[in-house]
């Protein structure tokens, strides 16, 4: 979240719901924190507004145990996405104090638990109901550069298609992406061009662009010299930062960068 934004939301009187449960049996060690949440309900809301919420948790609670306390406990309404819970899924990506993160990965304890913290939906994404947002723009980007493997020859033997541990690694990183939308969605360009392809969209046609069984990486290479493909990138860094997969993404874009200059992987 912007300085902005939070200061506009300080600076307005928010709804409270308050955790309920009883100080004498509250687990040890545990104590209240104070989840701060844009929330949207569009049959009632004409925009969105925060409201707070007090909850009790343990330093090791991740934020995905919070919103289910608040979910479970105090307003049912409460509406994100999660799936597996252990940062594999990527559905419950979300912005906690600012930042593009997993909530299933982000601990309590690793956000200072004595201010409040700030959730609300990921931006440049049309905003459905509180934290979860319309991805369908962000998997139109992706199915548009054809991410699976496209070989139209016979394999050697005519069995299977192997590959060497080398030639695995030269694209190991890419591999890693989860479709959490993360880094795509903290992209400046991505929120003020609609057409860009965004960060993920291109990790995943690297993944296929640098796979030597693969025969069709300048297919690929075609769709992304696009006055909307890799040109538009402005290496600001803030999708590598945001991946919770640790992926190098602006090196990634730079490599399909030089790869159509050179007019090959």
């Amino acid at each position: 979240m912007s300085t902005v934004t939070i200061e506009a939301a300080q600076t307005r009187i928010p709804e409270r719901t308050t955790e309920t449960t009883a100080v004498e049996d509250a687990p040890p060690g545990s104590f209240v924190v104070t989840l701060i949440i844009r929330r949207y309900i569009p049959e009632t809301d004409d925009e969105p507004r925060w409201q707070d919420f007090d909850v009790r948790v343990l330093p090791t609670d991740r934020i995905l145990d919070a919103l289910h306390k608040i979910k479970w406990e105090q307003d049912g309404s409460l509406t994100f996405r999660r799936s597996c819970a252990h940062g594999i899924c990527g559905s419950d990506a979300m912005r906690i104090n600012g930042r593009n993160r997993l909530a299933c990965k982000t601990l309590i304890k690793d956000l200072d638990p004595s201010k409040p913290i700030y959730v609300e939906a990921l931006k440049g994404l049309p905003l459905e109901k509180d934290l979860v947002v319309d991805m369908e723009p962000f998997f139109e980007a992706y199915r548009q550069v054809q991410p699976f493997l496209i070989a139209n020859s016979t394999p050697p033997g005519g069995r299977e298609r192997t590959q060497s541990p080398v030639a695995r690694e030269r694209f190991d990183d890419t591999t890693k992406c989860i479709l959490c939308a993360a880094c795509t969605s903290s992209c400046p360009v991505f929120w003020t061009d609609g057409q860009y392809f965004g960060p993920a969209a291109i990790v995943n046609a690297h993944r296929f662009i640098f796979d030597d069984r693969d025969e069709s990486a300048q297919v690929r290479l075609d769709i992304l010299n696009d006055k909307e493909g890799v040109w538009r990138c402005r290496t600001t860094f803030n999708c590598s930062e945001a991946c919770p997969r640790g992926i190098e993404i602006t090196k990634a874009i730079k490599e399909v960068k030089q790869a159509i200059l050179v007019g090959k992987p």
